[in-house]
């Protein structure tokens, strides 16, 4: 059982994809070209995003939407010390220096206190990340956010339907960004990703940016722009390929992330109170409705390492979020940090692990996954 696969669900997406493929071949232009711009007003109405850029890759959108921001040099930008590495060397590509914070345990989320307390006189932007399964506390960010006269840049990567009083991750701050790496909610066949803002200036920079800082796209919110001329890019367009994917299944998103929730709801049922187990994925209250999507289903456990080599030689594939939490990474050793210095997402990052969660399971392969963790747990290693 894989940690995660398509196969069965992209089978029977092919006679959605063909269409667009085809219309695609007869129009003949292949990057950036019209299959791109129908996605882009297609996610636009999906999240009521003003300006909705496709770009090469999550990691992509992030620098992009950092630079459009108007990050400069020397520039900081809180973000959670737990997260994918890319959350904080995008700050490090925009030329800004990541700062780091603690997160909230429950939720995995940035915390909002120890964000107030990474502020200093070169802070720019706070940067929330919503992870696996639901949004950051937005309504206390923001608070933290103005007192302190920043910007809040979302690493919404993750956030595909999660929404805060109707308002689609992404848009709950200056911009934010999604990535649809294929193993994500609404994922591409490669990389691929969006950046999200309602902000026009920000729309209008990240839309050259992207693009060798041209303005030569004839779509009309690219139009009239040429005050903005002269802005160094870079080569992030989207590959109309992927749009068309994304495009085809767009239409089966909402059944999917139904189906995402179904299967995060057996596990939670089957795993809850069992020996081993740490915590399971808890949907914090909030000030605001929430609604969770579950693109990865989180549990923290004792002897994580162990059970992982056990699930691995049952078959089962599993993925660790993280291993190593950010601030104690190589690459930003020279920011000062060190071993204690937050101690929730070093605890996070000792004991989670990502179970199967995708479209294509079954409830029968649920069921597998949770008797082998008894087993483990139980003794029964055979």
């Amino acid at each position: 059982m894989p940690f995660f696969t398509q196969a069965t669900s992209f089978q029977n997406l092919w006679p959605e994809l063909s269409r667009h493929v085809h219309e695609l071949m007869d129009h003949g232009k292949y990057s950036h070209g019209h299959k791109v711009a129908e996605l882009e007003k297609t996610m636009a109405r999906y999240t009521g995003a003003q300006h909705a850029l496709a770009v090469n890759n999550g990691t992509d959108a992030l620098v992009l939407l950092l630079r459009a921001a108007g990050l400069e040099p020397g520039d900081e930008v809180v973000v959670p010390a737990y997260t994918f590495v890319a959350s904080a060397t995008s700050v490090a590509l925009a030329r800004g220096r990541p700062a780091f914070a603690d997160i909230d345990p429950e939720t995995y989320a940035i915390d909002p206190e120890s964000a107030a307390a990474a502020i200093t006189p070169r802070t720019k932007a706070i940067m929330p990340v919503h992870l696996f399964c639901q949004l950051a506390d937005m309504t206390a960010i923001a608070k933290v956010a103005a007192s302190h006269d920043l910007q809040v840049l979302e690493d919404s990567a993750e956030g595909i339907g999660m929404r805060w009083d109707g308002v689609h991750a992404g848009l709950l701050g200056d911009g934010g960004v999604l990535s649809f790496f294929p193993t994500k909610t609404l994922g591409a066949l490669g990389d691929a990703g969006m950046i999200l803002t309602n902000d026009k200036t920000i729309g209008e920079r990240a839309g050259i940016l992207r693009h060798h800082g041209r303005m030569g796209r004839t779509v009309d919110h690219f139009a009239g722009i040429s005050n903005l001329s002269g802005i160094s890019g870079t080569n992030s367009k989207m590959d109309d390929i992927q749009a068309c994917i994304l495009l085809a299944k767009l239409t089966r998103l909402e059944e999917e992330i139904g189906r995402r929730a179904e299967l995060a709801a057996a596990y939670t049922e089957r795993l809850a109170g069992r020996p081993g187990i740490v915590r399971l994925p808890t949907v914090a209250p909030r000030d605001g409705v929430t609604n969770p999507v579950f693109y990865v289903y989180l549990i923290e456990v004792e002897r994580r390492d162990e059970l992982v080599a056990h699930l691995t030689d049952r078959g089962i594939g599993t993925e660790v979020y993280y291993p190593r939490p950010l601030h104690l990474q190589p690459c930003f050793a020279d920011l000062g940090y060190g071993p204690g210095d937050f101690p929730n997402a070093e605890a996070a990052a000792e004991r989670a692990v990502a179970l199967p969660l995708y479209p294509d399971l079954t409830d029968e392969d649920v069921e597998v996954v949770c008797r082998a963790i008894d087993d483990f747990y139980s003794g029964n290693r055979s």
